[in-house]
């Protein structure tokens, strides 16, 4: 009886909660999936051979950047068929992996392969990107591999292309290419009319043509998305071509629309309007 008292001693004395807050604080998300099995950096590396590691990213990230030997299998309706169809082909564990501690794809294939009644499932939930960095010989970029660490693009060298909407709208003219990477979906307005191309992502051959032309005529290019994540990995293609003078519209179509029409807030109500509010959580 005395053992089983130790630790809800030790937690209400405080000598374990920093402990858990250190591991919920580099993996904000795993408290909510306490039925995933997780595989740390070391682990896959370890057991490389082992597994079969699933990207469940889109394609486009995949292409971009991914584990080497991985699957590519985009996390989307009839996951879990997939995943039945891939267990009669594979016997070996599979690693599910997305970009990284925030992101929830991982846990969620994971879940969803379960729920398929699969054993052997597991979420590398450290993501792309620290993977890159301590594998980089199992590493693919661009279709290159091994990779080379300085050839990945931080957060400092993706943050010094954007501009924000007022910024990124004044550069549109004669000096400028403006190119518009949105999914088809997604493009119900063009933002500069009759200023523009478009191109998805996966468009590579429409997409060089645009970039030919600004390199040829020294021209800036301009590039958005719908919010601002997908030109990210667009970067890296950028670079690999040689491009030097671009950016990137900081938070994408979204944010421009934000700007110029004023966020729109659900549920609002009319009666707040006008009123002067207070920042949440300061008096």
């Amino acid at each position: 009886m005395k053992k089983l008292l130790w630790v809800p001693l030790l937690a209400l004395s405080g000598l374990i909660q920093p402990v858990a807050n250190a591991a919920n604080d580099e993996f904000p998300f795993r408290v909510r999936y306490p039925d995933v099995e997780v595989m740390t950096t070391a682990e896959l590396g370890m057991r490389f051979n082992e597994v079969l590691v699933i990207d469940v990213r889109s394609k486009y990230e995949f292409d971009t950047l991914h584990v080497k030997d991985a699957v590519s299998v985009p996390l989307k309706t009839g996951f879990g068929d997939k995943m039945v169809q891939l267990r009669d082909k594979h016997k070996k564990p599979f690693v599910f992996y997305c970009n990284g501690k925030t992101c929830l794809k991982s846990y969620d294939a994971a879940l969803l392969a379960a729920k398929a009644r699969l054993d052997n499932i597991y979420a590398y939930d450290a993501g792309i990107f620290d993977w890159a960095k301590a594998q980089p010989e199992k590493t693919v970029l661009l279709g290159r591999s091994p990779i080379k660490p300085e050839d990945m693009i931080d957060k400092k060298r993706f943050q010094a292309r954007l501009l924000d909407p007022k910024d990124f709208a004044a550069r549109v003219g004669d000096k400028s290419v403006v190119l518009d990477v949105r999914d088809r979906v997604q493009r119900d307005t063009a933002l500069f009319p009759f200023k523009e191309q478009r191109a998805q992502l996966d468009e590579l051959k429409k997409i060089d043509v645009v970039i030919e032309d600004a390199k040829a005529n020294k021209k800036t290019l301009l590039v958005y998305d719908q919010t601002g994540k997908q030109v990210e990995w667009f970067q890296y293609y950028l670079e690999n071509k040689g491009v030097k003078d671009y950016y990137f519209m900081k938070g994408g179509a979204q944010a421009h629309f934000d700007h110029t029409l004023g966020k729109v807030v659900l549920g609002s109500g009319d009666k707040d309007k006008g009123k002067d509010k207070a920042p949440v959580g300061k008096n």
